[in-house]
């Protein structure tokens, strides 16, 4: 269970960074004709699609900053608990399986 936390972990942390490389090169104008900034945008737009158009605040970098940035606390939040769960599960786990292994004295 903790090698699973660890993985949730690094896949919640690489998720969020996309999101948040993303959000910075639009912010600075990228242009997207660039491969790398090109990859960045379709990983990032991918992750983000579920969040496009809860806020319209007006402009398109601060649509882009305002979903995009929710997008990217929705994530870590989520990804952040259910690792702290698994985590907790294996602990539990192995000190349950320790606590067997004891002689009762």
């Amino acid at each position: 269970m903790l090698f699973l936390a660890r993985i949730v972990r690094i896949a919640t942390t690489v998720v969020v960074g996309f999101i948040v490389v993303g959000i910075a090169m639009h912010l600075l104008d990228a242009h997207a004709s660039n491969a790398v900034v090109g990859f960045v945008y379709d990983v990032a737009g991918w992750f983000v699609a579920p969040f496009r158009g809860v806020f319209s605040p007006g402009g398109a970098k601060a649509n882009i900053a305002a979903n995009w940035g929710l997008a990217a606390v929705v994530y870590g939040v989520a990804g952040g608990l259910l690792a702290r769960l698994l985590a907790g599960a294996g602990l539990a786990a192995a000190r349950e399986r320790w606590s067997r292994r004891r002689p009762v004295a």
